[in-house]
């Protein structure tokens, strides 16, 4: 059996790191682990390649190639899901679908022979038995949650690593908060479960034998839902970096908890973690109790941002507006706050209904949706009705966007940020690096509108923290893909404004 599993195109979000990728010589910023732990599940004996649409285009042989297609998304990217679906079918291929897009709404995807969803540790098992005694079912679901003590080691051969700037890897899934905009519990649970130290130090000496060195991504939507887990791995992982002279350097996604622990933190920063993504979302204790963002409402946030970059934890934030208690103020409120506590990395997004979260529910009760969620956070299309004018919405979300990658803004959170920050993280520069650094002077420091800006970051940080300089090189670099990125999203949210509002939806 020859199976081709595909991964469609990301589109140019602020997670896709699109525009830091000719500095780097990169094609993607992230691998699809999603897809290369399906084919560790799948059996040994048959033959798999991997297709990842924003590495190369698909080709027409590698679909004729295959018996098979698995195809895995999240919602951001379904139009590149719905074209390689209907690109396989006109081939007369057989196609199986799952992930987090697949999950929350298969009746958008027409086409699917075999939707396998939720978590594919219990899910393919069946369809694959099924498939062998030619009775495969069109769909294959399950509300139990499986002990990812049973996930296999991805299939790191099926990719190039020199296609990827930062490798990725999973240690638990599932959330102990129930934000009520969040997806994250309806596709994991609130149940965090968590890999054992042996099983993770397994994965980590794999990649290694790989050949990979450098950024490794712990992809967990809350790496330290389960603290006491946590607590034991870190130093573990500890000993392994220092046997092997630090290879990885480490990002994941935390709540913001994490800063109010201190032995955490500590041991974070000793294993080599650089960055960490926290749901900062406003400064709004009306807005926060209202989504349920219980663990955000007593957290003073310029203590604990300050605590994180202290310790070498670069903190990206994300923030949102449209709350129901949102008022017209509130696009003034998160500019003043989010160059205060200079999270440099700031995804400011519209609030969204993700299907199927408390949010979601709500909003359908209330006969205010209004159509589906596309997943992308700088999308402005609106799917429900807002308590705030929709245009005073957009208007000021626009002006959020404008003023928060406005160069001088951008670079003076990279000195609030510089100001507090103690580099810690372990690893040579490697060609890449320097790479990098001599195509943004002339990228950044000769044709950008922020080369002023630039200049004066390069020579101060190299005057007065020269440890630092890496860093803001790279929030240089980052701050070109935020602008781009801020600008593709002004000039949709300008055709959004403009649009009449389609209300015939939202009795669904």
């Amino acid at each position: 059996m020859r199976i081709l599993l595909v991964y469609p195109v990301y589109p140019d979000t602020f997670w896709s790191f699109k525009h830091i990728l000719p500095y780097l010589s990169r094609k993607a910023a992230f691998p699809p682990l999603g897809l290369l732990t399906i084919a560790a599940l799948l059996p040994a004996q048959w033959e798999k390649r991997l297709a990842d649409v924003n590495v190369a285009p698909l080709s027409d042989e590698d679909l004729a190639w295959a018996d098979m297609v698995f195809i895995s998304a999240m919602l951001v990217q379904e139009a590149g899901a719905k074209d390689i679906i209907a690109r396989a079918k006109a081939m007369g291929k057989r196609i199986v679908a799952g992930g987090p897009a697949f999950t929350a709404q298969p009746e958008r995807f027409p086409g699917v022979d075999h939707f396998v969803l939720n978590e594919a540790e219990l899910t393919l098992p069946p369809f694959l038995e099924d498939l062998a005694r030619g009775t495969p079912k069109p769909l294959y679901t399950t509300p139990d949650r499986p002990d990812i003590a049973t996930t296999p080691i991805p299939l790191w051969e099926l990719i190039n690593f020199r296609d990827y700037v930062t490798m990725s890897v999973q240690y638990s899934r599932g959330c102990p908060f129930d934000c009520e905009f969040c997806d994250i519990v309806v596709l994991n649970g609130r149940r965090p479960r968590v890999k054992s130290t042996d099983q993770m130090l397994r994965e980590m000496e794999s990649l290694h034998e790989a050949g990979w060195r450098g950024p490794v991504f712990i992809v967990d939507d809350n790496f330290i839902g389960n603290i006491a887990s946590v607590k034991q791995f870190l130093p573990r992982l500890i000993d392994w970096q220092a046997r092997h002279g630090y290879p990885f350097k480490f990002m994941t996604e935390a709540s913001i908890n994490l800063a109010r622990d201190g032995e955490l933190v500590r041991l974070l920063s000793k294993a080599n973690f650089h960055k960490v993504f926290i749901g900062i979302e406003t400064p709004s204790t009306d807005s926060l109790k209202e989504c349920g963002k219980k663990q955000n409402v007593a957290a003073d946030f310029s203590q604990a941002v300050k605590t994180l970059h202290q310790n070498g934890l670069q903190v990206m934030g994300g923030f949102i507006v449209g709350f129901d208690s949102d008022t017209e103020s509130i696009f003034e409120q998160q500019i003043r706050f989010i160059q205060k506590i200079g999270v440099v990395t700031a995804m400011v997004g519209i609030l969204t209904a993700m299907p199927k979260t408390r949010l979601w529910q709500r909003l359908k009760a209330e006969n205010r949706l209004l159509g589906d969620a596309t997943g992308e956070n700088t999308d402005a299309s609106l799917n429900f009705i807002p308590t705030m004018s929709r245009e005073v919405l957009i208007q000021g979300y626009k002006r959020l966007l404008s003023t928060l990658y406005a160069p001088n803004n951008y670079y003076d959170r990279i000195n609030t940020f510089l100001r507090n920050y103690n580099p810690t993280a372990r690893g040579k520069l490697v060609r890449g690096d320097f790479q990098a650094f001599l195509k943004s002077l002339w990228r950044i420091g000769i044709l950008s509108r922020a080369r002023l800006d630039y200049w004066k970051l390069i020579f101060k940080t190299a005057l007065t923290k020269r440890k630092a300089l890496p860093v803001a090189v790279e929030l240089a670099i980052l701050g070109r893909h935020f602008q781009l990125v801020a600008k593709r999203a002004l000039l949709a949210t300008d055709a959004w404004a403009d649009a009449p509002v389609d209300n015939s939806s939202h009795t669904m």
